[in-house]
């Protein structure tokens, strides 16, 4: 139940029989071999980084990516942050599964069914953490946090005012430690700036990175005619068929950025100056910012493809030259944008956001809670969570000689090794944490405070990155132009714009999940994802997002209104 509200009756005790039979009856793919279930504690010494006095093992459910960068024969259970681990506090980590996007989940929903969780793991939805809760599968952290959480730690969170730790917090007890989540909005609309020179195309004059709907449409039609990238087969804007995205993370190959500047916040529960909620993907401004993307379609300005190319298929019209303008949270040059840069050594990217009629960027503020981890109830040390925490996010973020303490994991960091690496595969940082940062590496770079100044090792990893990238732009490794990149123009776009108040902020009224919408949201969502490409490719008129509407209400999207104004009501008593 969550905090401040009272339970349901029967909510969900574990969904069906039959999952609990099927769970009991697969065996578990990936399982490493199993651990006594009621082992007794290992001693540790006081304080957040205390080390335990034999050898603790942690056995992980491990939430992968396909490519996490791993030097020659390392793996997940056994790396840098692992071996890190081992050494300092020692924690010996077994992997009990491994697995990547959805098969995690399900993998998930297996070791539930079986009564068979690993010590620590990751959840991944408010809702199964919910469900982890009242079916009183996952430990009280509320004393060891209390207890164990460095100050540091504490601030991060307190640094939310709350709105982080109370998503995990049930009836006054916290029952996960949760992932942060900034507010590094806006969407990024990142150009070939070889293309733009090449071109002599001056669509900022005031170089404010700010630019409209009629410029970004200048730029595509620029890149469509005259094809700088000499493919000789070149694209319009290049768009996922889903669209649009509920997150900052997610918002890569979407029409998010484009749709803000409508005033439209897609797949956002908000509230109307009325004060009743409303879905943003059902709203009036939607149905301007796709009767946009119709008239761009017809005339050639977004990919004639649309609807049918695949996240790999964009991708490779970047990296081919056929398309230069993409849509993404300020992050993508080190992971997508650097594939562009591999195959073209001349190939660059400047950063821009969209601005509406008034010159502002309109962005909505994040969820403070970004994935859970949570503690199998009955296992015998649930502080070394907190611990685990304290070691990544504080000890090693903040340590000023962690290149010579533990080289191969400051060489993790520069080499940009994936996250998930760690077996925290979450991000736990403060609210100003990315300007902050960012501030640092200005700074530094600026000459106005040394190196040993900068506060993290990511940070300080930044700056060498950029100081090679500088010295040689034209012979730089990828990963210090990605690097370069993503901070100095990504991150500086941002810097830029908060300090300009250039960002209109809204602040969703919702972020939980209602009953209908545990029914309903897969074919809602559903029925969203194909009235927009239908609607964008011509297939049906805009004058039937009304008739989709209509659909959407009858469909279940009526209720769930309601109950999303039941529960801010509620939340407001």
């Amino acid at each position: 139940m969550e905090k401040g509200k009272k339970q349901g009756t029967t909510r969900k005790k574990w969904r069906t029989a039959g999952l609990v039979m099927a769970g009991a009856a697969i065996a578990l793919t990936g399982c490493k071999g199993k651990r006594p279930v009621n082992q007794p504690p290992v001693a540790a010494s006081q304080g957040p980084f205390g080390a335990y006095e034999e050898t603790l093992v942690c056995g992980m459910g491990r939430s992968t990516i396909a490519n996490p960068k791993f030097p020659d024969n390392d793996s997940y259970e056994d790396n840098a942050y692992t071996r890190y681990l081992k050494a300092v506090l020692n924690v010996e980590i077994q992997d009990d599964f491994e697995a990547n996007g959805a098969d995690y989940d399900r993998q998930v929903s297996l070791s539930i069914a079986a009564g068979e969780l690993p010590d620590v793991m990751k959840v991944g939805s408010k809702d199964l953490l919910d469900e982890l809760v009242e079916n009183e599968l996952v430990a009280d952290l509320t004393d060891v946090y209390q207890e164990y959480a460095s100050d540091y730690i504490k601030e991060i969170y307190d640094s939310y005012g709350g709105r982080c730790l109370d998503l995990a917090t049930y009836e006054g007890r916290l029952m996960a430690i949760p992932g942060t989540n900034l507010d590094s909005a806006p969407c990024v609309a990142y150009i070939r700036k070889d293309w733009l020179d090449s071109l002599g195309l001056d669509i900022d004059s005031d170089k404010d990175k700010c630019i409209t709907i009629e410029e970004l449409e200048k730029i595509a039609r620029a890149f469509l005619e005259k094809d700088p990238g000499g493919s000789g087969n070149p694209v319009g804007m290049a768009f996922a068929p889903y669209l649009t995205a509920d997150d900052y993370g997610s918002s890569g190959y979407t029409m998010n950025g484009i749709a803000s500047a409508f005033g439209a916040f897609p797949k956002n529960w908000l509230m109307g100056e009325d004060g009743n909620v409303y879905y943003g993907s059902v709203s009036p401004e939607m149905k301007a910012a796709l009767a946009q993307m119709a008239e761009w379609f017809r005339e050639g300005v977004v990919d004639p493809q649309f609807g049918t190319r695949t996240w790999d298929d964009i991708t490779a019209l970047l990296t081919n030259g056929q398309t230069g303008i993409v849509f993404g949270p300020w992050h993508i040059p080190d992971w997508l944008l650097n594939n562009v840069r591999g195959m073209n050594p001349e190939g660059d990217f400047a950063a821009y956001v969209i601005a509406d009629e008034k010159g502002m960027v309109n962005v909505t503020h994040s969820n403070a809670s970004n994935g859970y981890m949570v503690v199998r109830k009955g296992y015998s040390n649930p502080e070394v969570l907190v611990k685990m925490v304290n070691l990544y996010f504080d000890q090693m973020a903040n340590s000023a000689t962690l290149n010579e303490d533990y080289p191969e994991v400051s060489a993790y960091i520069s080499q940009g090794v994936d996250g998930t690496a760690r077996p925290i595969p979450l991000e736990i940082n403060a609210y100003t944490s990315l300007l902050d940062d960012f501030s640092d590496i200005r700074r530094c770079l600026d000459g106005e405070i040394s190196m040993e100044e900068v506060r993290t090792a990511e940070s300080r990893s930044v700056v060498d990155s950029v100081n090679r990238y500088l010295a040689d732009p034209k012979a730089a490794e990828v990963s210090d132009w990605a690097k370069y990149v993503s901070r100095m123009e990504g991150i500086a776009l941002i810097d830029r714009l908060t300090r300009e108040e250039k960002m209109n902020w809204v602040t969703p009224a919702f972020w939980g999940i209602t009953e209908t919408m545990e029914s309903n949201n897969a074919s809602l969502g559903t029925l969203e994802e194909e009235n927009f490409v239908a609607i964008v490719t011509g297939a049906k008129d805009i004058s039937q997002f009304d008739a989709f509407v209509e659909q959407w209400k009858k469909q279940g999207g009526e209720q769930i209104t309601k109950e999303v104004q039941e529960a801010v009501e509620q939340k407001g008593e």
